[in-house]
């Protein structure tokens, strides 16, 4: 694939006004950092993950793939239609527009998998549409960065990371496939492992970041434009994701599922894409971005989360609070809030799920 770039100045991939810091650590240790830690984080964590899948509910997701259907949308539909909008309405660099393009067609990260267990969201849906756009993005990848960029004037080869999606891919599967095993033995065992691994993995998601960001302190920039940008693309996904798959007839948990999905991307092979389709020059300009938006992904998924349990606990404290009074008082009427709150917490299952009753 090829965008072509003129040679004028007001391409900041042609000027050498500025000159290289000597801290820039690429191939070195952010490589080692968002490679070989983030491989091993992904492959125990999506193992811990597998055990909250059961065969059924997937082959469910298979057979109506609606939801991943929504899903694939919001990824590789909304995300980077996002990211043009967002390069063009900004004004940015060339360089600069590219890189948050490329971030924009990135397939989902395996974060959301973690966001989507604490927000009581549909793990099947999810695990399943992390899976889907990961294989997807063989195709889609150079499909939306060619449509986005045949009219900008770059030059320079973009090279699609095939190698990185296909370890993404081993790393999705293969342990989700041992977990949903164990699940199918051991299901006593399995809901242990997954709450094990879903702590753990929140913990190791703080660890890479804060290290990430230290460890590459040589390639930030004091680029408030694309700070700007990568804080505010994560929530953008998350409220378009929402609003489309809500606008689509989605229950309130896949709402929730499908939100977290499109606004949590994945760091690694935007990063990957950017170190082996631009020079060092380049990447000074470029990679304070995918960082960045890693950053504030996890700092939104945090609040996102934390948001949630709060809610979740004031109206099962609430409700609770209100069944005694009513359970003293002898009332028998049904109360309508909490079959609307029911209706938000679900957790919907192809199978039958008996819900506790609201009767007061």
């Amino acid at each position: 694939m090829r965008a072509n770039c003129s040679s004028s100045s007001a391409c900041p991939a042609n000027s050498s006004e500025e000159e290289l810091p000597g801290g820039l650590e690429v191939h070195g240790n952010l490589e080692l950092v968002f490679t070989v830690v983030s491989t091993v984080m992904m492959g125990l964590l999506m193992f811990s993950l597998g055990c909250s899948v059961e065969i059924q509910k997937l082959w469910w997701h298979i057979r109506r793939p609606w939801g991943i259907a929504v899903g694939l949308l919001c990824q590789f539909g909304l995300m980077p239609f996002t990211a043009y909008l967002l390069a063009i309405s900004f004004s940015l660099k060339p360089v600069q527009a590219i890189a948050v393009l490329i971030m924009g067609c990135c397939p989902g990260g395996t974060i959301s998998n973690i966001f989507t267990f604490w927000v009581d969201g549909d793990m099947d849906l999810s695990i399943s549409m992390t899976t889907c756009s990961t294989v997807a993005a063989l195709g889609m990848m150079p499909l939306c960065i060619y449509l986005y960029t045949w009219s900008w004037s770059l030059q320079q080869n973009l090279t699609i990371p095939y190698q990185n999606i296909g370890i993404t891919l081993v790393c999705l599967t293969v342990p989700v496939a041992f977990g949903v095993y164990v699940n199918y033995r051991w299901p006593k065992q399995s809901k242990i492992i997954l709450k094990i691994g879903a702590v753990v993995g929140g913990l190791l998601l703080l660890v890479v970041a804060v290290a990430g960001v230290v460890l590459a302190k040589g390639s930030w920039n004091s680029d408030i434009t694309l700070l700007t940008i990568s804080f505010i693309f994560p929530l953008i996904g998350h409220v378009t994701g929402f609003l489309l798959a809500l606008f689509t007839h989605q229950s309130w948990q896949r709402c929730r599922t499908i939100s977290l999905e499109t606004g949590a991307q994945n760091i690694q092979m935007c990063i990957t894409m950017l170190q082996l389709s631009f020079t060092a020059e380049h990447l000074i300009k470029m990679l304070s971005f995918p960082l960045a938006y890693g950053l504030f992904q996890l700092i939104h998924g945090f609040l996102i989360i934390a948001a949630y349990q709060t809610y979740k606990r004031r109206l099962k404290h609430k409700h609770g609070k209100k069944n005694s009074d009513c359970i003293q008082v002898g009332h028998t009427r049904k109360s309508t809030s909490s079959k609307e709150t029911n209706a938000f917490l679900e957790q919907e299952e192809p199978s039958l799920n008996v819900q506790p009753s609201s009767f007061c």
